[in-house]
């Protein structure tokens, strides 16, 4: 496989190091690393400078995600591009089921299926079962920007990531709908599960900018590009609300997991 994972980084060094190990263990060699650190104070680039495999971007500021993909994108040739966060513990085959749903169903982006919340379990085992189950469960059109698996002739076609979106926040769903006007093909997939600790990227990203005037923002230039009125925003909302509960539904009666769960208040939810 012809893929690169790009994973951009702002501190937050003891999960960029879970990340990157479970990483190591998931992938061959064939397979090309690139971290871009955003001016990380905490050790980072001492720490990725000190591993093998791994190409290092070094940005003395933080330039935020955006940007920080698009260096990625820039910088490699790969026909398949992951877009990966680093509060993530991935597991064995995650990326294989990426790119085989994408092959045998003509998608262009692909997410894999997330566990969220406190990590409390054994990934290895939890996600042979789950797979298992859900490998022909999909919801088409959908996609997340926890991770993603893109084909590059879908940047050759609708251009880099919006990179007026500043820090973080909304450039992914801005890129979603930007993918799926062109006529590309969007699903999240069950043949693939990570756990995802929850938002830490964002977090981290966002913590230098003591008032998060970077996410209001963003949601006001996302609103203006795509000319979402109040009542467009309302049906979209109700429209995504109800697909939501119809696949929860459906996967949980079926086969007893949903491509979405969260560990919340002792228990596992499903979304």
């Amino acid at each position: 496989m012809d893929v690169a994972v790009i994973i951009p980084l702002f501190n937050q060094l003891a999960y960029t190091k879970i990340c990157l190990e479970s990483l190591a263990s998931t992938v061959d060699d064939s397979t090309k690393i690139l971290a871009i650190d955003n001016g990380s104070t905490d050790g980072t680039g001492e720490y990725l400078r000190g591993l093998k495999g791994i190409s290092v971007i070094d940005n003395r500021s933080n330039l935020g995600c955006a940007s920080a993909w698009n260096q990625g994108v820039r910088s490699t040739n790969s026909e398949w591009l992951v877009i990966l966060n680093n509060d993530v513990i991935l597991s064995q085959g995650w990326l294989e089921g990426l790119v085989e749903y994408a092959e045998e169903n003509r998608a262009d982006l692909v997410s894999p299926a997330i566990r969220e919340g406190e990590y409390n379990y054994d990934l290895g085992k939890y996600a042979g079962e789950f797979v298992k189950r859900m490998t022909h469960v999909a919801r088409p059109g959908e996609a997340h920007g926890i991770c993603f698996l893109v084909r590059r002739r879908v940047f050759e076609t609708i251009g880099l990531f919006d990179e007026n979106y500043r820090i973080g926040q909304f450039e992914d769903v801005d890129f979603f709908r930007r993918a799926k006007a062109a006529g590309f093909r969007l699903a999240i997939t069950g043949r693939s599960l990570i756990h995802h600790f929850g938002s830490m990227t964002q977090k981290s990203f966002g913590r230098e900018k003591k008032k998060k005037s970077y996410a209001t923002e963003n949601r006001a230039y996302y609103r203006r590009k795509w000319r979402l009125k109040w009542w467009r925003r309302f049906f979209l909302r109700r429209s995504m609300k109800w697909r939501n509960i119809f696949w929860r539904t459906k996967e949980q009666a079926l086969y007893g997991h949903t491509l979405m769960e969260k560990w919340i208040d002792g228990r596992l939810r499903y979304y």
